[in-house]
């Protein structure tokens, strides 16, 4: 028998270099916290005291996410301050399109070999994508997990908590025919379609990571690791003075899957494709792989992040009103009748 004593951190666990990032990292949350928040770093659980006093009947509305393949993008670039955006912003759009207010987030960071810097980095993305929605980093977990990871890579999901008041919810009951679809324009890829992306890319087109990407002046890392927009703001500001009947979050899935998620029965979606600018990025992205049209609006968001269901008199209004919120928008379609057995979501052309 070996009687050499060995230890946790001879084992792969460096309990304080968790202890070192943990340090790092106060200050970021912080920055993050709103006046409900009531515990500090470092507890066993976050507590955040929800204000009823502000709701009539207030309903807590949850998500959670991950990032997905995009990080092999992050490995690749050994850039990591930019992926915690995409985490935020997977989980907050996603309860946005209810009409609820991001309240906290958690988030959980799962690696091989705990790195202080690099997970000190991550979390500024993660910390600077709850200013950018509102809420507080109020928790999270940091896993090291020595032989589960290979070295250098990590994974990342993310939790939030929102509120809504149950007469105000956005469930899509409201849609009707003659409704008009405002598209709001995309960052980019945002968190969606990297494996079909990086195949593209590194394969067909044989680019690496720090060559420029075609028809810009931007790296590869540059154009495929540029953060998710997060809507929240801009959506909460609308709904102060217009009624919105339904919104879809364009992510995996493409404007085919995810309309069809919030039409009500008896509506169609029709898209008109030439009603906004759509990047050059997925016109590259399709030529290099000669990709189907309707594969590549199964799969990639297209230039459109978010998707809008509202009453015709109001669409050039809150158009006005998103463009001075710093948003492109357009309206891309409308919602006509649907028949059975008829395709949800129809792209149109002209």
């Amino acid at each position: 028998m070996n009687d050499q004593r060995i230890t946790y951190k001879d084992a792969g666990v460096d309990i304080a270099a968790g202890n070192s990032f943990v340090n790092m990292i106060k200050p970021l949350v912080k920055s993050t916290f709103r006046p409900e928040v009531m515990t500090d770093l470092g507890g066993f659980g976050g507590l955040f005291s929800l204000n009823t006093s502000k709701y009539k009947n207030p309903v807590l509305v949850s998500g959670t996410d991950g990032v997905g393949t995009k990080l092999k993008i992050a490995f690749l670039a050994d850039k990591h301050d930019t992926v915690g955006i995409d985490l935020v912003a997977m989980c907050v759009n996603d309860i946005i399109v209810q009409g609820a207010e991001p309240l906290f987030f958690l988030d959980y960071l799962a690696t091989g070999h705990l790195l202080p810097e690099k997970a000190a980095d991550i979390v500024k993305g993660i910390a600077e994508g709850c200013r950018q929605a509102g809420c507080a980093l109020i928790g999270g977990e940091t896993a090291e997990m020595p032989g589960f990871y290979q070295d250098g890579e990590y994974d990342i999901a993310g939790f939030t908590v929102g509120v809504a008041d149950r007469d105000s919810i956005i469930d899509g009951s409201g849609i009707a025919v003659g409704n008009r679809l405002i598209g709001i324009a995309s960052s980019g890829l945002h968190s969606n379609g990297y494996s079909l992306a990086r195949k593209l890319v590194f394969e067909r087109l044989g680019l690496s990571i720090d060559d420029t990407f075609p028809g810009t002046t931007h790296s590869v890392a540059e154009e495929l690791l540029r953060p998710t927009r997060i809507y929240v703001r801009s959506i909460l500001n609308l709904l102060k003075d217009f009624t919105i009947n339904g919104i879809a979050h364009i992510t995996g899935g493409g404007l085919l899957e995810n309309i069809p998620r919030i039409l009500p029965k008896g509506c169609c979606a029709s898209i008109r494709l030439s009603s906004w600018q759509r990047p050059q990025l997925f016109d590259i992205l399709r030529d290099a792989g000669n990709v189907e049209l309707e594969e590549m609006y199964r799969t990639f968001n297209m230039g459109i992040g978010m998707v809008l269901a509202v009453a015709e008199h109001d669409a050039e209004d809150m158009i006005d009103r998103l463009h001075g919120l710093g948003e492109q928008a357009w309206v891309i379609g409308q919602i006509t009748p649907c028949s059975a057995g008829s395709e949800s979501t129809k792209l149109v052309e002209s």
